[in-house]
């Protein structure tokens, strides 16, 4: 048993905690029920709760959202029209996210896999963040794609 300072009381029977709670106006609330005996703090609930609800957002904020990117990139796009998309993927991996990078085919492009692999291939090392594939490049709808995090 904990009172309201913080102070360990020891070991108390549920009706002598219930009636020290409720002598100083406060709630008896159940910190750790897995041990024996079970962990009792006097406390107001209210407060408690307040706490928990702090807690848990604090840890919220803490864990980072890695959420999957996409650059699109065409293989008959210009040389400087490639460095702009390279250029956002090294963004979007700087700030923790993975990257899908996908080469779109249209039309009779799509009959000459080999050379849409290669651009693919080509535009990778463009990506001036040091980086990992995570994925092999695969055929998939229309194009290749492949997924790339940040080295560690």
């Amino acid at each position: 048993m904990i009172d309201a300072d913080g102070k360990n009381l020891g070991v108390l029977s549920f009706g002598e905690a219930l009636k020290k709670a409720s002598e100083q106006g406060l709630d008896l609330i159940e910190v750790t029920s897995t041990v024996t005996p079970p962990v009792a703090r006097i406390l107001s609930y209210d407060k408690f709760r307040y706490e928990k609800e702090k807690e848990a957002k604090k840890q919220r904020h803490a864990e980072k959202v890695m959420e999957l990117k996409h650059v699109r990139i065409t293989p008959r796009a210009a040389k400087n029209d490639l460095e702009v998309k390279a250029k956002k993927a090294a963004e979007f991996l700087e700030e923790g996210h993975k990257v899908e990078v996908m080469i779109f085919l249209r039309g009779r492009e799509k009959g000459n896999k080999e050379w849409g692999l290669q651009k693919l291939k080509g535009f990778l090392p463009m990506i001036t963040v040091p980086h990992v594939m995570t994925m092999e490049p695969k055929f998939a709808g229309r194009g290749f794609v492949t997924q790339i995090e940040k080295k560690k």
